[in-house]
C-alpha cells in the first residue's frame, strides 16, 4: 500500500510543480520537462505495483447494477479525454475536458470498487484533478474558449471513443478484470 501513496503523491506533486513552484519550475527550463516526465512515469509505476500488490481491504460493497453505470461514465471519461484534441466544438464549450475525464474516470472505478487500496487510487486521483482544476482557475482567470470546430470532429472523436474502449475492455481482460456485466468469454 506504501508504493501505492508514494506513487499518488509523487503523480501528484509532479503535476502541480508547475502551479506550487512556478519559479523553481522556470528555473529548470527544458531540463524540467523531462525531470517531470520521468516522475510522471516513475509516479504511474509506483501506483501500478502499488495497487497489483496491495490487500483487499473491503471498506464498502457495490450493488450489481453499479456496472452499468461504470461502463457509461467511462465511455464520456474516454470522450472528455479526447475532446481539446479533437478541436470539434465541444473544445470551445469545456476548459479542462482531460481533467474532466480523469474525475469521471475516477468516479466510475470508485462506484464499482470498494476496496481500500482502490479508493487510495481512485480517489486520491480524483482529488489531484479536482485541485488541479482549482489551481489553473486562479492562475489563469482570463481563458478564453478556443473557436469552435466541426462537428465532424466530435463525432470521429465518438468513434475514436468507441475503439478505445473496446481495447480497454480488452486490456482489463487480459489483466483479469472482467469490466462488463456476465462473465468474461472464453
Amino acid at each position: 500500500m506504501l508504493l501505492l501513496i508514494v506513487g499518488l503523491l509523487l503523480w501528484s506533486l509532479a503535476h502541480l510543480f508547475k502551479r506550487l513552484a512556478p519559479e523553481a519550475r522556470a528555473s529548470l527550463g527544458d531540463r524540467g520537462k523531462g525531470l517531470v516526465a520521468l516522475a510522471i512515469l516513475v509516479s504511474v509505476v509506483l501506483m501500478w505495483i502499488g495497487y497489483r500488490h496491495a490487500p483487499v481491504i473491503p471498506i464498502y460493497n457495490t450493488p450489481a447494477w453499479t456496472i452499468h453505470l461504470n461502463n457509461l461514465l467511462m465511455l464520456v471519461a474516454i470522450y472528455f479525454l479526447g475532446i481539446s484534441g479533437a478541436k470539434g466544438r465541444l473544445s470551445a464549450r469545456f476548459r479542462h475536458p482531460m481533467l474532466g475525464g480523469i474525475k469521471i474516470w475516477a468516479i466510475a472505478h470508485l462506484i464499482v470498487n470498494g476496496d481500500l487500496a482502490s479508493i487510495l487510487l481512485f480517489g486520491g486521483l480524483l482529488a489531484w484533478a479536482v485541485v488541479e482544476v482549482i489551481l489553473i482557475n486562479r492562475q489563469d482567470r482570463g481563458w478564453t474558449p478556443p473557436a469552435p470546430g466541426p462537428v465532424a470532429k466530435d463525432i470521429r472523436l465518438g468513434v475514436i471513443t468507441l475503439v478505445l474502449y473496446a481495447a480497454i475492455v480488452g486490456i482489463h481482460w487480459w489483466l483479469g478484470v472482467w469490466p462488463l456485466p456476465g462473465t468474461a468469454p472464453g
